[in-house]
């Protein structure tokens, strides 16, 4: 049995933001760690103390009052933010205070203290309170200081996280765990992530990409303990492969002058957002192709247009007796809730209406439909009941029996399932902490049965972690003896466009793809997004949305 690693907290008090105590709880329940060291910053902050670096930082006063208008006003649930108290979590561990010696933004801790520190024997350092760090600490431990820096470190250095993403429109907000060094937001990356910002909210934003990020460092210890200090820091050297040149400013604060037209800017955006969301509804509707080959020219496309009071997406082809079956997520909006719907196309393309033949109390949507053992099967996004489930098909097309649930207790998204190699993969999006969404990660499993319910978690999970590449969009296809896996781009909006991703490693250890092409909705002003590919014997579809009136 291998050893368990070693590892140490840096903390500026007990009291901890909720992703922090949910990472640390993530990374004691794991089992191939223990929290042996609590380092915390005994640097007392009297309340005049406070007072005075209120009086500081009057300049930014603009800033946080801004901060704390859009904390108020976009409240979000689970908050990533409160305050939880860790005693309980970790009341076994050995407690150190130090007081560091600061020097302009950076904390250097005494000899006296490192001593100290050294003799606990930690394999890791992380770093949850204090400021920069500098000197021997960085060292001292055995794979060194860990460190989160919510942000791209190849685009933005600095601070405040999330904010500038937001103010400036940028399409993702980087996020990486690092292993620190001497220059800021420059160490050894351990761990990327992409997420779609909101350019909206700086809160929700934040909120996002703080809960998703609660993972990183559990994943990435759990790793180390499973392939070793010698094949972990190969993969970590792949990721920081190259010359990484920074070339921008270091972000900092804005100051009063710049707040208000920083602030002017987001009330515009505010503004916006609310008169759509009150006048316009996203309608997603269906295009189609017919041909020989899988067809990728979109501008050629004819449309399928629902109802006014609906929408139609997802759909997923089934050729039968000579003649096409698309089933489809239909969405009537007022229930606010989708159920599976199919309906049939001649190889002419004329198509009857939709006829609903799956619903459950719960949203379904993603009808996943797929031949094997001489029986349909089929697999809808259950997601609100927290389920993967499957379905056999007793009466095609419009007859289906539940036959067992492949996952229970997992939020998960657009599942998609795959024959290979004599094995089961199944690929889904998976929102691991509650507060994150669906698009940011793909997570992998495999199994020898269909009908097993101990899915094996592959090791690399989440295989990706890019809010642009992760969420499934289709089924996966062969062609001219190349896997392609489609997936969403989620950057801008959720469902923006589509990706076409050749694998190439699929096995038990190791998974890999490269993304070789890509649609965004450009063939037509009407199109705004495009989130789905299928292709079935000379059938291509795929899905867009639009947006329209409320008013029907």
């Amino acid at each position: 049995m291998k050893k368990k690693l070693r590892v140490g907290l840096l903390l500026d008090s007990f009291y901890v933001d909720a992703w922090q105590y949910r990472m640390i709880e993530q990374v004691i329940n794991q089992g191939c760690s223990n929290i042996v060291l609590a380092v915390i910053n005994a640097k007392s902050k009297s309340k005049k103390t406070i007072i005075s670096e209120l009086r500081k930082k009057s300049h930014k006063i603009i800033y946080f009052l801004y901060s704390r208008f859009d904390r108020l006003f976009f409240k979000q649930s689970p908050d990533a933010f409160a305050k939880k108290n860790l005693k309980e979590l970790i009341s076994d561990v050995s407690v150190i205070n130090v007081v560091p010696e600061q020097k302009k933004f950076a904390d250097y801790i005494n000899e006296t203290d490192l001593k100290t520190i050294k003799e606990s024997e930690v394999d890791i350092l992380v770093r949850i309170g204090f400021r920069i760090l500098k000197g021997e600490i960085l060292t001292i431990a055995r794979y060194g200081v860990w460190s989160y820096h919510h942000g791209d470190n190849k685009k933005n250095r600095g601070g405040p996280p999330g904010f500038w993403e937001t103010v400036y429109n940028w399409d993702v907000t980087g996020c990486i765990l690092q292993i620190l060094n001497e220059t800021l937001d420059g160490g050894i990356v351990i761990y990327r992530s992409y997420s779609r910002t909101d350019k909206v909210s700086v809160e929700r934003n934040k909120n996002n990409y703080f809960w998703k990020s609660a993972s990183f460092l559990s994943r990435a210890i759990r790793r180390l303990h499973l392939l070793g200090e010698e094949e972990f820091f190969e993969q970590v050297k792949s990721i920081n492969n190259g010359l990484d040149f920074y070339s921008g400013k270091i972000f900092k604060t804005p100051k009063n002058l710049h707040a208000l037209y920083v602030v002017a800017k987001q009330a515009y955006k505010i503004i916006g957002w609310a008169i759509s969301k009150i006048l316009f509804v996203n309608q997603w509707f269906l295009l189609f192709l017919l041909g020989k080959k899988e067809s990728l020219g979109f501008y050629k496309f004819k449309k399928i247009i629902p109802p006014k009071d609906r929408f139609w997406a997802d759909p997923f082809v089934v050729e039968k007796d000579e003649k096409y079956f698309v089933f489809i997520e239909e969405f009537p909006y007022r229930t606010n809730k989708g159920h599976i719907s199919v309906f049939d196309m001649t190889t002419k393309g004329a198509y009857t209406r939709p006829i609903k033949v799956l619903e459950r109390p719960y949203h379904l949507s993603y009808p996943f439909v797929f031949w094997h053992d001489k029986k349909f099967y089929m697999v809808p996004e259950s997601n609100d009941n927290n389920t993967i489930e499957l379905y056999e098909c007793v009466d095609f097309p419009y007859k289906w029996e539940h036959k067992t649930n492949l996952m229970e207790g997992v939020s998960a998204a657009d599942t998609t399932l795959f024959f290979y190699e004599k094995k089961w993969w199944l690929f889904t999006a998976i929102e691991e902490n509650q507060g994150s969404n669906h698009d940011d990660e793909l997570f992998l499993y495999y199994s020898d049965s269909l009908f097993s319910k101990n899915w094996v978690s592959h090791p690399a999970n989440p295989v990706v972690s890019d809010v642009r590449s992760a969420r499934p969009a289709g089924k996966i296809f062969e062609r001219d003896g190349i896997l392609y896996r489609p997936s969403q781009d989620c950057s801008k909006c959720y469902g923006y466009g589509l990706n076409m991703n050749k694998i190439t490693v699929l096995t038990e250890k190791k998974y890999e793809e490269k993304m070789v092409s890509y649609a965004h909705p450009k063939w037509s002003t009407e199109a705004l997004g495009v989130h789905s590919f299928t292709y079935e014997k000379g059938l291509t579809m795929i899905d867009a949305f639009r947006r329209r009136l409320r008013i029907f």
